[in-house]
């Protein structure tokens, strides 16, 4: 019973702090999350990570849609895009730096959580 109650209170304070963080913004829908996921997990890999690339991986929404989630979470500061060295019309999808701290902290205490 205590994993729930953990969780529960993980889930409360996560939403308290929802309006000023990519709580929200990375909630809004499953395209989101999964965006998000696979940012990180190209990161964490150390893998480069197209915006065509992403696009094409995000099941389910279109690339309009697509390109402006991406462009949001960029302008919102989660996000940004390198240009390629080899063609200067690539970008990279990056995360910030804030955001990398950011979604190390909600795994930290995602781990803390015990079942």
């Amino acid at each position: 019973m205590k994993g729930t109650k953990d969780l529960l209170e993980f889930w409360e304070d996560q939403v308290r702090h929802s309006h000023s963080s990519s709580n929200y913004f990375f909630r809004k829908s499953p395209s989101h999350y999964h965006m998000m996921l696979l940012v990180m997990n190209s990161y964490k890999q150390d893998e480069k990570l197209s915006v065509e690339e992403l696009k094409t991986k995000l099941f389910k929404t279109s690339r309009p849609k697509s390109a402006l989630i991406i462009n949001e979470a960029c302008e919102k500061g989660f996000f940004y895009l390198q240009k390629t060295a080899e063609d200067q019309r690539k970008k990279n999808i990056k995360p910030t730096e804030s955001f990398v701290e950011e979604f190390e902290n909600y795994l930290k205490k995602l781990r803390e959580i015990s079942f």
